[in-house]
């Protein structure tokens, strides 16, 4: 029974929300408690575009690498930039590269869409920048929707409350109260959506990958360093020899040995039949 006054008292709420819609002399003659009709015309509002009248909104990423004498001072000086042009670092983290204070690192900031060129024209001073990539994509027509759905969930909110006010029964007032609870639900949800993508709209990715430039250091290491540098040669010489003789071993005493004892034999016999031919002469 009590889902049954539940189910009357909200058919009775409709009703009533429709007569007062009907009786609006502002013209929205029409628009039921969902706001259907706001969202609709929103729609064909978002639509018509093409007059190029309405901003555009478009989320931009961008990705670049940096290569630079001094990593850890690039991303320093990157992470100051980026403070500059009044953005933050979201994440940053590097890792030794080799020997010395060398190291490598990859940085995800955050910087305004209109300082993208100015932040990469920044980053190009501190090193040598390659593997360039930004992207954009346009997302006005989901800014648009979630505009108009927010926009219809406030004025189906604000209906619904005036209707509570006016509630002859508690079953109308407890009707009102769930289906205000579930506008104000989607609306929370509809606010947060709308929130991020703002967000991503006025402030640009850039990931950034930074590491150290690779450059030939010579040593002056006077005599002694040059006899080192011999020596090294010649003990790195001597044990390649090392190891192409122990290869070669095997087969010198396989194949080599049979060999020479051929080429003796052969040898034996001709001094024998040298002779031999000289006393027949």
């Amino acid at each position: 029974m009590r889902y049954l006054r539940t189910t009357v008292a909200l058919l009775a709420l409709l009703l009533g929300l429709a007569a007062c819609s009907g009786a609006d002399d502002s013209g929205e003659a029409g628009t039921d408690a969902d706001g259907g009709a706001e969202i609709a015309q929103a729609d064909m509002a978002a639509s018509e575009d093409d007059d190029g009248e309405a901003a555009r909104e478009v989320v931009v990423t961008g990705s670049l690498t940096l290569v630079a004498e001094d990593a850890r001072y690039a991303m320093d000086e990157i992470v100051r930039v980026v403070g500059e042009l009044g953005g933050r670092v979201q994440e940053r983290s590097e890792h030794a590269s080799g020997e010395g204070d060398d190291v490598e690192g990859w940085l995800t900031v955050r910087v305004p869409a209109a300082e993208v060129t100015t932040a990469l024209d920044r980053f190009e001073g501190l090193g040598e920048t390659t593997d360039v990539s930004i992207t954009s994509e346009d997302v006005t027509r989901q800014g648009r929707d979630l505009d108009a759905r927010i926009a219809a969930l406030q004025t189906s909110t604000e209906r619904l409350l005036g209707l509570m006010e006016e509630a002859g029964s508690s079953e109308q007032l407890l009707a009102a109260e769930e289906a205000l609870s579930q506008r104000q639900s989607e609306l929370e949800a509809l606010q947060a959506e709308r929130a991020y993508l703002s967000e991503q709209i006025a402030m640009s990715t850039l990931h950034i990958s930074v590491s150290s430039e690779e450059t030939v250091q010579l040593e002056a290491g006077g005599f002694l360093g040059g006899l080192e540098d011999g020596w090294s040669a010649l003990v790195t010489f001597a044990g390649g020899l090392l190891v192409a003789l122990g290869a070669a071993l095997p087969w010198l005493l396989v194949v080599g040995v049979p060999l020479a004892v051929v080429v003796g034999l052969l040898r034996r016999r001709r001094r024998r039949t040298v002779p031999t031919e000289a006393a027949a002469a």
